[in-house]
């Protein structure tokens, strides 16, 4: 039997910006990209969770050379969330574990909130996150049950900002 033909990897230099759909991991992409393209040689610039979309920027051939000047910079990120809900994994896809009644807030109190986590903070990532331990994600670890204590890190919000609300949602 005939082996299949060895895969030629070309030279692809440049910088792509993937909207990376929900479901893959930031490696996964990657490499379904790189094969698409047949690139030798690729990187992203940090991680987004398998259950997140965005833009995840790519790098090829030459341009990875500047991938970790990317992994430092600003990043921008927009979310809904369920106030009153708290799940086994610390997001929309896990089961409710907990459900507290929310009271009626206003403009000001939620600014208020707002306000504590934008600087210089201690920020706690969920167990659930792309963080690796080991060169392994957390979230692997915590969906194969094992236990995973996450300290925290410091981080710097520029911007965090309400958008739009919508309380019956």
């Amino acid at each position: 039997m005939a082996r299949p033909a060895k895969k030629r990897w070309r030279d692809v230099h440049g910088l792509l910006l993937l909207d990376k759909p929900q479901g893959l991991s930031s490696n996964q992409a990657l490499q379904k990209v790189r094969h698409l393209y047949a690139a030798a040689k690729g990187g992203h610039t940090g991680s987004l969770d398998p259950l997140a979309t965005g833009l995840l920027p790519l790098c090829f051939g030459e341009a990875t050379k500047i991938a970790g000047l990317l992994l430092g910079s600003r990043k921008a990120y927009e979310t809904v969330c369920r106030l009153g809900i708290v799940t086994d994994s610390a997001d929309a896809n896990g089961a409710v574990v907990e459900t507290h009644a929310i009271p009626e807030l206003d403009e000001a109190q939620i600014e208020q909130a707002l306000s504590a986590l934008r600087g210089r903070i201690l920020q706690v990532p969920p167990v659930y996150s792309a963080l690796k331990r080991d060169g392994e994600p957390l979230y692997r670890l915590a969906r194969r049950g094992e236990s995973v204590v996450v300290e925290p890190r410091p981080v710097e919000v520029h911007r965090f900002e309400l958008i739009s609300r919508d309380a019956d949602r």
